[in-house]
């Protein structure tokens, strides 16, 4: 089918392995998926080192359960994305490894202190449950079906990261305190999130008119705020006075300029320093492990072509 009978059909499950789509379809869902999956594989790298970090036996098994979850949930999504015939499964992996592959911004920064872990787990993964609650009516179905598992299991992420920040900011003075710092200097990537401002967004249109999305960033980031801003005043935080934020009508708005958009361009290219720190981990791990992939390809070589059970 041509570009404009996709546009015609688009719809929440549309298209499948099945259909005939058309090349500018392909590549721009690819596009998608393998950003979305490249996010959840550095995500989980973030939080990796809090299965040792964490103060506390239940708090350990609770991150290791988490980080196992993200990793999963890439690699359904490459799995997503390979469908549509664009990349393979292992070439989106190399373009991660090399720094080619882009992932979301929150990703870009450290993070090193107890108290930094629910900016992530409450914050950021709740801004994400907002975005991919409203994936499961993507046009892909392979895309649609993913965010079936992955936002059951978000949930519960979401859950972890609350019951963190409640016992911090419920616990001492100190930890209190550094908890509002991690806050205000977490607040701004997170209303971030979503992306730039729908003015500023060059892939919005097309996605939204073959059904690949179905909200604009700017109604996401604003849906995200009129959640999490009392959710953020329940449990103690003060809103920091920049970037503004705004009630009209009922309704909050972040005031854009607010925002340091050169710094979220730059690090869109992966040009931010702790950035490129965070992919060259990625490509030592990947490296450290390519033994096995040799081992599996030379298995399945003698096998005739045929992968063994547990490759994947």
């Amino acid at each position: 089918m041509d570009i404009e009978e996709v546009k015609e059909r688009a719809g929440p499950r549309e298209f499948s392995p099945k259909d005939d789509l058309p090349e500018e379809y392909r590549k721009a869902a690819t596009r998608m998926l393998q950003f979305h999956a490249n996010s959840e594989i550095m995500g989980a790298y973030l939080e990796r080192p809090f299965i040792r970090k964490a103060p506390s036996l239940e708090r350990k098994m609770a991150f290791s359960a988490k980080v196992q979850d993200e990793i999963g949930h890439g690699q359904l999504l490459y799995r997503a994305a390979e469908s549509l015939g664009v990349k393979t499964r292992e070439e989106m992996l190399d373009e991660l490894a090399e720094g080619k592959g882009k992932f979301l911004n929150c990703f870009h920064y450290p993070m090193e202190s107890w108290v930094e872990t629910p900016m992530i787990a409450f914050f950021v993964d709740g801004a994400a449950m907002r975005r991919q609650a409203t994936l499961k009516r993507s046009s892909w179905e392979p895309y649609a079906h993913a965010m079936d598992k992955i936002c059951f299991e978000e949930g519960f992420h979401v859950k972890h990261g609350e019951s963190i920040l409640a016992e911090l900011m419920s616990g001492s003075r100190k930890e209190q305190r550094l908890t509002q710092a991690a806050f205000e200097e977490w607040w701004p990537r997170i209303l971030q999130f979503f992306g730039p401002t729908d003015d500023k967004s060059t892939h919005h249109d097309f996605a939204a008119e073959v059904g690949l999305k179905t909200m604009t960033n700017d109604e996401l980031r604003q849906a995200f705020l009129n959640s999490y801003m009392p959710k953020a005043e329940k449990y103690g935080l003060e809103i920091p006075d920049e970037p503004r934020i705004r009630e009209e009508d009922g309704r909050y708005v972040v005031v854009d300029d607010d925002l340091d958009w050169d710094e979220f361009f730059q690090i869109a290219k992966n040009e931010y320093e702790p950035g490129r720190g965070q992919i060259n981990e990625r490509a030592a791990a990947r490296e450290a492990v390519a033994w096995v992939r040799d081992v599996l390809d030379s298995q399945e070589q003698a096998a005739g072509g045929q992968a063994p059970a547990a490759a994947d």
